[in-house]
This record gives C-alpha cells, sequence and structure tokens, in this order.
C-alpha cells in the first residue's frame, strides 16, 4: 500500500537544511495550519528527521521530548531503534511524573526509521499549543571535502575504516586535524588508541570543542585476571546523583583488545540538555599525569574539572552515593534501635575519615540467619535504575517458602572494596557464618567480593541481569530468528548433563558464526553460575532458576523514598513481612492440611512440613503414581530405575540410584540437592521398594514446623559446630525476650517469672 492508498496520512522529508516539510493530504476547515500526527508506519529517511518531527509535534500539542532509550545491532553495534519520549518521563527528578507518551522508531531494512510503537497518551497536564519553543536539535555536521587525509602518529589514533575513491572521509567517520598536538574530531565506532590516557585526551577535546564536559564513567574487568578491558567517558551531566547531573545520555566506550590498543566500540553524540559555548579549540590538557590501567589511583580515581578556562585532571578519592544527611538519620536511627534490641549489628566503614559503606541487622535477622542462612539473595536492585539511595539488603528463604530479612547496607561506590566490606559485615553480624550458596550480580566486582569473602560459596547469578545481558547481547537474533530462540533455550534450560550442553553449544556457535561474540565466550566460561544443570546440584532453597525470589521491600520502598519516609516504611515493610510469617505458622500449627493418599509417607510429612512446604511435597507424591519405574542395573546394594512418565510421546527420563543397605536415594533431576524435598522419581523409587518411612536426613529441619524455633534435629544439613553454637545462642535468645515481656506485664508474673529463672539457672548448673 503507497501512501496515496492511505488517505488521511502525512508524509515526511527533509531538505539538505534539514528541515521538515509536512504534507497533509487532507483539508482542515477549522485549522489554520494542519498538525503532524504521529502513527505507527510513518517513515523517515533518518532518526534525527523523525526526533524534529516528534519535537514538532510535542511543539504543537503542548509539551516538550527528550531523548529515550536506544537499542544497537548485535552484529556491528549500529543504532538500530530509538525512543523519543515525554519530558516527564521517569522519576529521575521532581520535574518527571512517569508519563508514558512516546514513539519508537525502528531501522528497516531498507535503511528507513520507521514508527514501530507510540502512546499519545500523557499523565500530567499539557501547556497550551504554540506556548513551547521547539528543544534545539544537535545534528552532525558534514567534515569539508578533503583530497587526503593525513593522520599525525603523535595522536597515536586512527579509524579502522579506509577512505573512499575520492579520498573524501564519510560523515560518520573521525575528522582528523592537529591542533596544537592535541587530537580532534568526533568519535565513531573503530577509533583505534594507543592507551586509554589518549582516549581520554581525545574524547576531552572533543567535548571543549563541542560545549561540554567529561567525568571518567563505569569500567569494565576481566573475569580472568581482573585486568580492565573496558572504559566509559560520560558527559558530565551523566547521571542523576547530583541536582546538575540530568542523565544526559553522551558517552564514548572503548574496548581494550588483543594487541594492546584500545578501540572505540560504541558512543553516543546525543545530549538532552543545553550546550556551553565551544572552547578554543587550542586548550591543551594541563597535566604531568601518566594513566596505568591497572594501577589503582589511575583512571578509577581520576575526574575532569574545569579551573579558570583550562581543563584539569585530578586525582580524587572514593566518592560516595549516599548523601550525608543519609548517615545522620540512619545513625540515630541505629543507636535508638540498639537501646532497645541487645542484638541489634551495625558497622560504618570510615574512609579518610568520611563515613562510606552502611550495615546493620537487628536481632531478628541475625537469628534468622541461623536457621534460613543456607542460601541467600543478595540483593541490589537500586543498580536496575534511578533510585534516591544505594539500599541493599540480605534476603533468604524461610520455612514457608517465604522471604525472610538477613540484613541490610547502603552502598557508597560500586567498587570491589565497597562490596567486600558488605559481605564482611553481613558475616561478622551472623557470627562468621558463611552461605552454601548467594545469587548476586555477575559483575566482576561482586564475583571477587564473594570470592574472597565466601570461598566455596555456590555464586549464581541474578535473573534478571542474565536476561538483560541476553537481550544486549543476542537481542537481535532473539526476535528476529525464531529457530535460533528454540535452539539457545533449548540448549540451556533442556541440557541434561555436560556433553549435551557442550554439543549443543558447540553447534549453536558455530551454526550462527558467533564465534567471536566476547559476552558468549564469558558466559561460556562461567557457566556454573547461570546454567540450570550446573545450578540445580546445589542448595538454593527452591529459588526457580529462570526467576527470582519476591522483593522484601517492594512496593513499601522504592526509588523515589525521600528520606524523611525511609526509616517509618523499612519498618513498616518488616512488621508486614514479619506479620505473615507469624500467620503460615499460626496456620501450620492448627489447620491440618487435607490428605490425598493412605500412605503413611504422606502422613509423615503433614506432621513434620510447614502447610507451604507439605503441599509442595504432596505434588511430587501425587505426581509419582502418573510415573513408572524400570530396573536397569545393579551393583552389589545399588539399584538403578529408569523413571519415566507413563504418557504417550513423554519425553521426561530420569535415573534413579537407590542403596537398599542404608535407603540412601538420589535422582538425576537433583531436585533435593536443589530444593530439599523428595522428587517424583525417587518417591516412585521407595513406592517399588516398599519403604514406608522417610529416613528423617530427606526431611529437612529448615522446612519443619518447628524450624523457627531453632531446635537442632537436623543435624546433617547444618554446618560446624560454631553454626550450632550460634543457633542456639540466638534460640535461647528469642525465647528470653518473649519470656522477660511476657514477665514484665505485672508485678506477680515477675515474681513468678523470676522463680522459674532463677529454677532454671539451678538446675542447668547440677547438670554441669
Amino acid at each position: 500500500m503507497n501512501r496515496e492508498d492511505l488517505g488521511n496520512i502525512m508524509t515526511v522529508r527533509a531538505k539538505p537544511t534539514g528541515s521538515l516539510v509536512l504534507k497533509n493530504n487532507t483539508h482542515h476547515d477549522d485549522e489554520g495550519e494542519s498538525r503532524p500526527e504521529p502513527y505507527v508506519g510513518l517513515e523517515f529517511d533518518t532518526a534525527e528527521e523523525a526526533q524534529e518531527f516528534y519535537n514538532l509535534y510535542a511543539t504543537k500539542v503542548g509539551f516538550r521530548i527528550r531523548i529515550g532509550q536506544l537499542y544497537r545491532s548485535r552484529v556491528d553495534g549500529s543504532v538500530i531503534s530509538r525512543r523519543f519520549v515525554c519530558f516527564k518521563e521517569g522519576f529521575q527528578t521532581n520535574t518527571r511524573v512517569g508519563c508514558p507518551a512516546f514513539i519508537k522508531v525502528q531501522k528497516a531494512d531498507s535503511g528507513k526509521w520507521v514508527i514501530a510503537t507510540i502512546n499519545k497518551e500523557h499523565n500530567h497536564d499539557l501547556e497550551l499549543p504554540g506556548e513551547i519553543t521547539p528543544a534545539r536539535i544537535q545534528r552532525k555536521s558534514l567534515p569539508a571535502p578533503r583530497t587526503t587525509t593525513v593522520l599525525s602518529a603523535r595522536t597515536g589514533l586512527r579509524s579502522t575504516d579506509e577512505d573512499g575513491p575520492s579520498g573524501v572521509l564519510d560523515a560518520k567517520r573521525l575528522k582528523r586535524e592537529e591542533v596544537g598536538g592535541e587530537p580532534k574530531g568526533e568519535p565513531c565506532k573503530g577509533l583505534e588508541f594507543s592507551s586509554a590516557n589518549e582516549a581520554y585526551k581525545f574524547y576531552s577535546t572533543y567535548a571543549a570543542n563541542t560545549g561540554f564536559k567529561v567525568r571518567i564513567g563505569q569500567l569494565f574487568r576481566s573475569k580472568l585476571d581482573g585486568s580492565i578491558t573496558s572504559r566509559r567517558f560520560v558527559c558530565s551531566k551523566e547521571g542523576h546523583q547530583h541536582p546538575s547531573r540530568v542523565g544526559c545520555g553522551a558517552f564514548m566506550r572503548i574496548q581494550r583488545q588483543e594487541s594492546g590498543r584500545w578501540v572505540v566500540d560504541r558512543h553516543q553524540i546525543e545530549h538532552n540538555h543545553d550546550l556551553d559555548r565551544p572552547t578554543d579549540t587550542n586548550r591543551r590538557l594541563s597535566t604531568s599525569v601518566v594513566f596505568k590501567e591497572e594501577a589503582s589511583s589511575g583512571l578509577d580515581n581520576l575526574d575532569f574539572i574545569d579551573s579558570n578556562g583550562d581543563l584539569t585532571i585530578v586525582v580524587r578519592g572514593r566518592e560516595s552515593k549516599i548523601g550525608s544527611d543519609w548517615y545522620a538519620v540512619l545513625l540515630e536511627y541505629f543507636q535508638t534501635r540498639q537501646a532497645e534490641d541487645m542484638g541489634f549489628f551495625y558497622a560504618v566503614q570510615m574512609c579518610d575519615g568520611r563515613a562510606m559503606n552502611l550495615f546493620w541487622a537487628d536481632a531478628r535477622s541475625r537469628f534468622s540467619c541461623t536457621q534460613f542462612g543456607d542460601a541467600i539473595v543478595f540483593d541490589t536492585t537500586y543498580r536496575r535504575g534511578s533510585h534516591s539511595v544505594p539500599f541493599a539488603s540480605f534476603v533468604g528463604v524461610n520455612h514457608h517458602r517465604q522471604p525472610v530479612l538477613l540484613g541490610c547496607a547502603l552502598i557508597a561506590d560500586e567498587s570491589a572494596e565497597s562490596f567486600t566490606w558488605v559481605l564482611q559485615a553481613w558475616q561478622r553480624a551472623m557470627s562468621g557464618r558463611r552461605p552454601v550458596s548467594i545469587i548476586a550480580d555477575q559483575d566482576w566486582a561482586v564475583q571477587h567480593s564473594i570470592a574472597q569473602v565466601f570461598p566455596g560459596t555456590h555464586h549464581r547469578f541474578s535473573a534478571w541481569q542474565i536476561v538483560s545481558k541476553e537481550q544486549e547481547n543476542l537481542g537481535a537474533l532473539l526476535s528476529l530468528n525464531p529457530e535460533f530462540k528454540y535452539e539457545y533455550e533449548t540448549c540451556i534450560f533442556q541440557s541434561q548433563t555436560a556433553n549435551e550442553f557442550d554439543a549443543a553449544w558447540n553447534v549453536l556457535i558455530n551454526k550462527y558464526n558467533l564465534k567471536d561474540n566476547a559476552w558468549l565466550k564469558d558466559m561460556s566460561r562461567m557457566r556454573k553460575s547461570w546454567v540450570p544443570l550446573y545450578i540445580r546440584g546445589t542448595f538454593f532453597a527452591g529459588i526457580p532458576v529462570d526467576g527470582s525470589l519476591k522483593s522484601y521491600f517492594c512496593p513499601m520502598l522504592t526509588p523515589q523514598t525521600p528520606l524523611n519516609e525511609f526509616v517509618l516504611r523499612y519498618e513498616k515493610a518488616i512488621e508486614e513481612g514479619r506479620d505473615e510469617e507469624r500467620k503460615e505458622d499460626f496456620n501450620s500449627l492448627n489447620l491440618p492440611t487435607v490428605l490425598h493418599t493412605k500412605d503413611p509417607i504422606e502422613e509423615q510429612c503433614r506432621r513434620l512440613y510447614t502447610t507451604a512446604m507439605f503441599k509442595v511435597f504432596q505434588k511430587e507424591l501425587m505426581e509419582c503414581y502418573s510415573y513408572v519405574g524400570i530396573k536397569i542395573n545393579v551393583e552389589g546394594a545399588i539399584s538403578r530405575y529408569l523413571v519415566q512418565k507413563c504418557a504417550p510421546n513423554a519425553d521426561e527420563r530420569n535415573t534413579v540410584a537407590f542403596n537398599a543397605s542404608n535407603l540412601n536415594i538420589s535422582c538425576s533431576c537433583r531436585m533435593f540437592e536443589f530444593e530439599g524435598v523428595l522428587c517424583r522419581h525417587a518417591l516412585k523409587v521407595f513406592q517399588i521398594m516398599n519403604v514406608r518411612e522417610l529416613p528423617s536426613r530427606y526431611i529437612l529441619h529448615r522446612w519443619s514446623k518447628s524450624a523457627k524455633y531453632g531446635i537442632l534435629r537436623d543435624v546433617d544439613s547444618g554446618g560446624g559446630s560454631q553454626d550450632f553454637r550460634a543457633l542456639m545462642l540466638w534460640s535461647l535468645r528469642e525465647e528470653a525476650n518473649k519470656f522477660i515481656e511476657t514477665g514484665a506485664t505485672s508485678l506477680e508474673r515477675y515474681k513468678l517469672a523470676f522463680e522459674i529463672m532463677q529454677e532454671g539457672n539451678r538446675t542447668l548448673r547440677w547438670q554441669n
């Protein structure tokens, strides 16, 4: 269908000067001029045209726009999609109200940009049409034609693309000059530098010529040796940690090659704010610093400032993302809580006389850790978006499969030093406990800290981060190639053995020519931290491999929670969570669950498990009746069974090994190892062998009704004697607190409670 067939549709074209011509095929009698209306399918020659069109539309309607998210090709890194949003989108500043209005344009195979998605609805009042001055749209200027291109060896900078036949550089290539010995030009993909220092100088000079300042942004390290492999240089107005910052997206990222050189692999030219006047192009960087990429005093601790008209690199100390007023309020809160709760623990990291990281945990959290600290989640959700404070939490899974709080922290920066300190503080508060498993982000700093503080603990990557990285590195293939998506997900989620995974992975890499995909190389090497096949052999309290534990503080604490409400909301979230646990305790102790069979194993588990866990077990027990087990091998006392579902075309098959001498049983599905509950396959073999009662080692105490009281029954699932001492200490302290509270309600009860305590002390001393 052509445009003439569409009736009331306008076309958009760009003149060489960059101005828009809007043609409307309909005549409006009631308007002096037509108003451009975006619609799905509207085409533009460039993304800049789409931005200018939406800007003009916004001016007519009564709002302003910002540049939103962009998406890049995983093949060549080129931009394939952009979002232009209402300026009130998001919540990063007080003026933003989360407006959903936007347009999304995608680059078609023809090279045109097409509106793919649109939302015209605003959640705020609009200004009067025509009263808004259109925002200035930045455009790239074409370099003047040149017959030759001279590359100075002093810059250490070159383009990986060759010039065309005429010797004229394309607009996307670097324009090279030497002014006062400093490299000049515009960033583009493929630029090479001899060092990160040289790249920094180049971007700083470009920034001075353009009209903005530079900060050193995020860096990335090798998972093998911790060396720096990538750096970002950003506009000084990037982020929202300071009132002067407005979340500008302009940046240049460089990656280190095997040759030791650094190459620009990503960049964004556009800013979301007005630029300053360009400064003198003859300005030089006034610095005598020689950067060493791996030195702790290198680019990690450098900043770029404007001083008396000159650009100066200065060394800075670690900066905290926590506002100074937060320290004062929280420290006062900690001291108040410690006076009320003898078991309240808090720690503050000091750096050069300044407060940095904070950690705290109340007595209930410390007591809970002795029971449910075997599998924990280090929740750093604040890193996903623009949270007002870097609030992190340690969360476990209680005996009702509910999230249970095990401690909180404010993280000053995202360095390995900060994460290490926070983990060490948690370990000190929890009497030296080391979890069996931990779910946390996969960043090098987090991985390094976990390996250092919790050696031997199985670190599993956060599911949300895996999905995010998949979209970033495989988004085009996953969305445009259904066959690849099916094969990729089958390889990840259906592989039953290491050999199966390796074979399927290699087929994917070769079939889709992904040998040079650096992300896939890293993920293959770190497979034990995210592939279900390698995760299922470790206890993770049943937290799904493709999901995560419910957030403990959501929705009570949000990214925009102000300081004056933080403590109240924090305590309310804790109280609500503990109320839910008390309700489940009551239900498990007082409301019997209906039995579905006459199997004595079902009655045994109903008596011991909490209601939530009994339902998990009961489901497996009921399912086992639709399975059949066939003995395939016998070696002494050990028999192996092939257990499969009694259904046509059933592909599910698992191998169960059963030792008749000690009733040990294990299944290839690894459900017991992962979740702590016997699977349907193992229960089927127990039925075949006429086992009428489960061995106590297969009913973990942490899932039982008595788990919260800290009864030491499930010794096999615990740790060393230190864990048992901590468990006894906090169990007795919890009961003692309740005893004291009850005894202090009246004088008569006080006298009775005091006599009981004295008698108890005499009895304990007599036993010694």
